[in-house]
C-alpha cells in the first residue's frame, strides 16, 4: 500500500426523491474525480436519496438496502476505475426504519457501513440513530473511517477512530447555511480542522450545493491535513465542485507533535471521568 492517496470531494446537488437522476450525477462525478486520479471519492450526505424529507413515511420511500440500486452502482463503479466510494444513503431498517448511513465501497464490494449516531434538527423524527462506533477499513490507499455530518461535533465520537488506528476520515455532510460575521469561515470548517489537528489525521468532508426545500447549504467541502491545514477547499461557490488532493496517510500514523509529547501517550483518560469505548 503506497503512503500517497489522491483524494476527492464530489460536491454535488441531490434532487430529493429523484433517485435515478442521483445516480447519474453520483456516477458522472465518480467518473470525472477517477479521471483526475482520485484514489478515494466521497460525496455528500444522503446522495442517494436528497436530504430534506417531509417526514418518516417519505424516507421509507426513498430508502435501500446494502443491495439496492445506488449501491450497487457505486460497486460496479469501484470495481471498474479500482477506486474506494464513500457516501450517504437512506438506508431500509429490518424494523421498518430508516438510518441515515454511509457505505464504504471499493472493488471487492461493501467493506462497511455507518449509521449516523448524533442526529441533527429535524433528523430526530425521521431516522434511528446508530448505535456503533465509526468503522475503521484498511482498504489499498489507507486506513479509512466513516462519520456523517453532526458526528464530528463530538470530540469524543472522533477520537474513537483515531485511536482505532485510521489515517483518514471520510465524511459525507449536508452542513445547512447560517449566518455567520463577515469574513469569517463556516464553523463547520473550523471543527474539521481541530478534529484533524488535535487527533493528527486527515478529514475529507464533502457537502452538497443546491437549494432543496427552502434550504440552502454552506457548500464548505474540504481536505484538511494531519496539522489542520486545508489542502483543498473550502470553495463556497454555487454549481458542483471537485476537490482534489494528495495525501501522505503515513503523516497520520505518526502522534508526535513535539520531543516529549504523543497525542495517544499523553492521553490521561482517568481524569476525564469518561467510561466505556473512550476508556
Amino acid at each position: 500500500m503506497s503512503a500517497y492517496s489522491v483524494v476527492a470531494c464530489c460536491q454535488i446537488a441531490p434532487r430529493v426523491g429523484d433517485l435515478a437522476y442521483n445516480r447519474r450525477i453520483g456516477e458522472r462525478a465518480i467518473r470525472d474525480a477517477a479521471r483526475h486520479g482520485a484514489q478515494i471519492l466521497v460525496l455528500p450526505e444522503l446522495a442517494q436519496s436528497g436530504y430534506v424529507f417531509h417526514d418518516l413515511e417519505e424516507a421509507r420511500t426513498l430508502a435501500e438496502t446494502r443491495d439496492g440500486p445506488a449501491l450497487q452502482l457505486w460497486r460496479a463503479l469501484a470495481r471498474e476505475l479500482g477506486v474506494v466510494i464513500v457516501g450517504g444513503f437512506c438506508e431500509q431498517l429490518e424494523e421498518g426504519g430508516v438510518a441515515n448511513s454511509a457505505a464504504l465501497v471499493d472493488a471487492s464490494g461493501v467493506r462497511a457501513i455507518y449509521r449516523k449516531a448524533h442526529l441533527w434538527d429535524g433528523e430526530n423524527t425521521i431516522f434511528s440513530a446508530g448505535t456503533e462506533p465509526p468503522p475503521v477499513v484498511d482498504t489499498a490507499f489507507g486506513r479509512i473511517a466513516l462519520m456523517i455530518c453532526y458526528d464530528l461535533e463530538f470530540p469524543e465520537w472522533v477520537r474513537l477512530p483515531a485511536l482505532a488506528g485510521a489515517e483518514l476520515i471520510c465524511a459525507p455532510v449536508n452542513w445547512p447555511r447560517a449566518p455567520r460575521p463577515p469574513l469569517e469561515r463556516p464553523a463547520e470548517v473550523v471543527r474539521v480542522q481541530a478534529n484533524a489537528s488535535v487527533n493528527r489525521l486527515f478529514i475529507a468532508a464533502c457537502d452538497r450545493h443546491g437549494h432543496e426545500r427552502g434550504v440552502d447549504w454552506v457548500q464548505g467541502s474540504v481536505i484538511v491535513d494531519s496539522d489542520g491545514y486545508p489542502l483543498a477547499g473550502p470553495v463556497e461557490e454555487g454549481g458542483e465542485q471537485l476537490l482534489l488532493a494528495t495525501l501522505n496517510l503515513a503523516e497520520a500514523r505518526d502522534k508526535r507533535i513535539s520531543r516529549h509529547n504523543h497525542l495517544h501517550q499523553d492521553r490521561r483518560p482517568g481524569l476525564y471521568g469518561e467510561g466505556g469505548l473512550l476508556a
